[in-house]
Parts: structure tokens; sequence; C-alpha cells
């Protein structure tokens, strides 16, 4: 079994030009990759096997992220299957400089745990062993769904 804290991940990417589209701004393409990334991670993390990308619930862009700015990037499991993984995340843009933070993209990704022969495999059971850890899963619960 593994605790949902264990599965939390956060990453920065620093927005360079190269990244950016003709807006001066993160393209989302480049966001996505990031986020996916990221999400993989906390996956492993939580089944111990590779884990791929099966499903994006969906993807909200509420706010551009600058160039210059950093993509503040938080995944956690938050629900398992037998062989597959639920992963929220949550990009923010930050401010290196002030430290700001505003949420930029909001997302739910299912991947699924593959074993050498790239067949799916079995993960463990989650577990929530803190009032941290039940307020996250909750807020993904609640939010996996909404609009």
């Amino acid at each position: 079994m593994t605790d949902l804290m264990e599965t939390l991940v956060e990453n920065r990417e620093m927005v360079q030009p190269n990244h950016a589209n003709m807006l001066e701004v993160a393209h989302g393409g480049n966001v996505m990759k990031w986020m996916d990334e990221v999400g993989a991670m906390s996956a492993m993390l939580f089944s111990g096997e590779t884990c791929v990308t099966a499903r994006v619930n969906r993807m909200n862009f509420e706010q551009p992220i600058h160039v210059g700015d950093t993509a503040y990037i938080t995944a956690y499991v938050y629900d398992a299957g037998a062989s597959s993984v639920k992963v929220r995340l949550i990009v923010e843009r930050e401010d290196l400089r002030t430290r700001k933070r505003e949420q930029t993209t909001e997302s739910y990704f299912v991947y699924v745990a593959i074993d050498d022969d790239n067949t799916p495999t079995s993960v463990p059971e989650l577990t929530v062993n803190s009032e941290t850890g039940e307020a996250l899963r909750q807020d993904a619960l609640e939010g996996e769904n909404g609009d």
C-alpha cells in the first residue's frame, strides 16, 4: 500500500521563449507535456511500475503563463483501480522574485501501470493516513467531474 502523500510531486519549469506562442505565453501543448511528465512521476511513485497515459479527463487553461515566469506543477494520486492510477494535476504561474503564485491550469489524468511486456499490471491500494492527504483526496474527487 502507498500513502497519498508519498505520491506528491512538485516541479518547476521556467517558461522560455522557445516554450511560448506568438502571444509570448506558454504554449498549451508545452504545459500539457510538463503536466503529463510530472503526473507520470506521481503514478510511478505510487505503483512502483512504469505508467503510461490513458486519458486526460479535461484540461482547463484559466490564465496564461508568461515568458520569464515558472510553471509550478503539483501532482498526486487520489484514486486507483486494478491497473489504473488517477492523478490530479494543478499548474500555477509563479514569479520567482515575489514567490506569488496563481493557478493557471488544472486537469485529471489517468495512467495505466504496465509490466516489462507492456501489459497492464496491478497497482497497490491507495491509503490516506493524514488530514492533509484526506483533504487533497476530497478536493480531487469533488473536482474530477466538475466544470
